[in-house]
C-alpha cells in the first residue's frame, strides 16, 4: 500500500501546494503589518493590551494586521484590528490535538508545516512587530533581523521590538557580548532594529516609513 504520509514525492508535493495556496492568500491583503509574540499572555497583560492598542491605532489607519492566528498577542492584535475596522488575519498552524484560532480572526488559513506559515507570515508585509514571546517568538525575531540583515527583505521595513523590560537585556547583550566583544556584527547591524516602549512610537514610525 502507497504510504502518502511518509513518501518522500507526496510531501514535496504538499508542500509545494501549501505555498502555491499561501501567497494566494497573502497577496489579497495590501498595506499588512505583522505582529509577533507570547501565545501564554491574556489580557490582563500590559503587553497584551499595547498590542491590541497598536493593532486598533493601525487598523484605523489602513492598514491589515496579521497574526500567527492564535491566542495571547495574536489574539490582541486581531481583536485591535477589529475594534479598528480593520482586516484581521491569522495564519494559524495545525497542530495534533486542535486549531486554536482566537474569536477575533476574520480571514484565516491554517498551515500544516512551521516552516511554510513562517515564510507566509514574512511575505510582502510593510513592517514587523515583535513583542514579549517565548522561543518561537525570538526565533521569527532573529530571522527577520537576518533577513534585513542580508537584504533578503528592504531595510526600509521597519522591525520594531516593543517592550524595553523584555527585549533590552538582549539588545544590551547584542551590543556588548556579540558586537563589542567578539565583533560578530558590525556597529550598522545594531540598527536593524528599533527598540520601543509604547503602542503611540511604535504607529508612528510604522506610518510614517510605509
Amino acid at each position: 500500500m502507497f504510504d502518502y504520509e511518509q513518501n518522500p514525492s507526496w510531501r514535496i508535493f504538499r508542500i509545494m501546494a501549501e505555498f502555491v495556496d499561501g501567497f494566494n492568500f497573502v497577496s489579497k491583503f495590501k498595506k499588512s503589518v505583522t505582529f509577533f509574540g507570547s501565545a501564554r499572555f491574556t489580557n490582563k497583560n500590559r503587553h497584551y493590551r499595547a498590542a491590541q492598542k497598536l493593532a486598533r491605532l493601525l487598523a484605523k489607519a489602513g492598514y491589515t494586521i496579521v497574526t500567527g492566528g492564535g491566542p495571547g498577542i495574536m489574539e490582541a492584535a486581531n481583536k485591535g484590528a477589529a475594534e479598528g475596522g480593520g482586516e484581521s488575519v491569522g495564519l494559524n498552524i495545525m497542530l495534533p490535538l486542535a486549531q486554536r484560532v482566537n474569536p477575533f480572526v476574520k480571514k484565516s488559513m491554517a498551515f500544516n508545516y512551521f516552516f511554510t506559515r513562517k515564510v507566509m507570515l514574512a511575505f510582502s508585509a510593510e513592517a514587523f512587530v515583535f513583542f514579549p514571546g517565548g522561543y518561537g517568538t525570538l526565533d521569527e525575531a532573529f530571522e527577520i533581523i537576518t533577513l534585513r540583515q542580508t537584504r533578503k527583505i528592504s531595510r526600509k521595513i521597519p522591525v520594531i521590538l516593543v517592550g524595553r523590560d523584555y527585549w533590552g537585556p538582549l539588545c544590551k547583550w547584542l551590543q556588548d557580548n556579540v558586537y563589542k566583544k567578539h565583533r560578530s556584527i558590525n556597529r550598522a547591524e545594531l540598527g536593524l532594529w528599533q527598540l520601543l516602549e509604547t503602542a503611540e512610537e511604535a504607529a508612528a514610525i510604522i506610518k510614517k516609513s510605509t
